[in-house]
């Protein structure tokens, strides 16, 4: 790598790792590391528990208060089963569009950061820029809390954070919130001739699903007026189900995992609350009626909080400034912005791509959103060096 890498040419490498979540990055995090270090650029790491995964935080400029971090994950979405029509993990150009996963989500953001590094290196920043670089976002966001805490712990506190998830470059300053439940039904199993001997746990699953069901629909009916995302309201879904074991055989087990997108503002805890009540006073007693040692267990796999808007705030100020944006937006998925927020760190998302291309086969970018968000980049730089 050199000083006159493009971010085309960065996006090419960063593809080439295959990053899915089931995977480690750390050949991706030291090659980040390695590339910054050639500019004199020092960066950091925070381990996942088991050592098989990282983030990264680096800085440019002096070491005090006051800084923008520039965010992205550097895990992407599993391809298994998705008709691609080229390698997945080699860009592919076409056009004015690039093709490999993560182009759009969210590896072309931090190629634009790695590129114009060295040019920001070059420059007497008066303000520092962080990257913070983490791991598995696209399964519940779970890596970047180690790097938030290191932050917050260990460095001078940022002013504000920019995350690059794709956005076409607009300003978004909120987004729903992602909690995932996994729900264990235990019952005992019989011959299916001998239902009354039997818990039948599928059963029981089944009036549990028509709970989040009915929780879904007083969401939808509830939609405040005025509210912005799409669509209006929080949501509920069961994303999977497993039960039973042969159609002769009252299932003894059923497992289900579902989830809840809320609006900012709306409790998903309260919601398991509710669900957790009628599983206790209305569904278990039944269950119990034939099998004593019968349970239900449910676990929550993911808790990412909304991203609430806040605005006129330092984040929204500065993107603003930097874009001529007179208008905000706001997302219905999810990202690390919330978590980044709770920590006391002003958040907003504004990065290059379309959500509407990430997590399909064949993703891509358009070459005029790297460009944008190039320009983007260098705004800040030039922002953080006349500040």
């Amino acid at each position: 790598m050199t000083q006159d890498t493009t971010s085309i040419e960065m996006l090419g490498h960063l593809i080439a790792f295959d990053t899915v979540s089931s995977k480690s990055n750390l050949e991706l995090i030291a090659f980040v590391e390695a590339y910054l270090a050639e500019f004199g650029i020092a960066s950091r790491r925070t381990v996942s528990p088991d050592g098989e995964k990282a983030n990264v935080y680096a800085t440019i400029g002096p070491d005090e208060a006051g800084g923008i971090v520039l965010s992205g994950h550097t895990d992407v979405v599993p391809v298994e089963g998705q008709p691609w029509t080229s390698d997945p993990f080699v860009m592919t150009r076409r056009d004015s569009r690039l093709y490999g996963r993560g182009t759009s989500d969210m590896k072309a953001f931090i190629a634009v950061c790695l590129a114009l590094a060295p040019e920001a290196a070059q420059v007497a920043l008066r303000k520092p820029l962080h990257f913070a670089f983490s791991f598995d976002e696209e399964v519940g966001c779970t890596g970047v809390g180690h790097l938030i805490e290191d932050v917050t712990r260990n460095l001078p506190m940022p002013a504000a954070v920019i995350i690059g998830e794709p956005t076409d470059m607009k300003l978004v300053n909120a987004h729903k919130g992602g909690y995932g439940f996994r729900t264990t039904v235990t019952g005992k199993e019989a011959h299916s001739s001998q239902l009354h001997r039997a818990g039948h746990a599928v059963y029981a699953a089944i009036d549990l699903i028509q709970f989040v069901r009915q929780v879904a629909e007083e969401k939808r009916q509830a939609a405040p007026p005025d509210s912005p995302f799409e669509p209006p309201y929080s949501t509920l879904s069961v994303g999977t189900i497993d039960g039973g074991t042969a159609l002769n055989i009252v299932p003894r087990q059923c497992v289900f995992e579902w989830e809840m997108r809320p609006l900012p503002g709306d409790d998903a805890e309260e919601v398991l609350a509710r669900f957790n009540r009628y599983a206790e006073s209305e569904v278990l007693p039944r269950l119990r009626e034939t099998a004593p040692e019968a349970n239900i267990v449910t676990e929550m796999e993911a808790a990412v909080p909304a991203l609430e808007p806040e605005p006129d705030s330092p984040a929204e100020a500065l993107v603003r400034l930097l874009t001529g944006a007179n208008q905000s937006h706001v997302v219905s998925y999810c990202t690390e912005g919330g978590l980044f927020q709770r920590a006391g760190l002003s958040t907003v998302i504004c990065g290059p791509g379309s959500i509407d291309q990430a997590h399909r086969p064949d993703e891509f970018i358009e070459t005029s959103q790297i460009e944008a968000c190039e320009d983007f980049v260098r705004r800040l730089i030039d922002w953080a060096a006349t500040a």
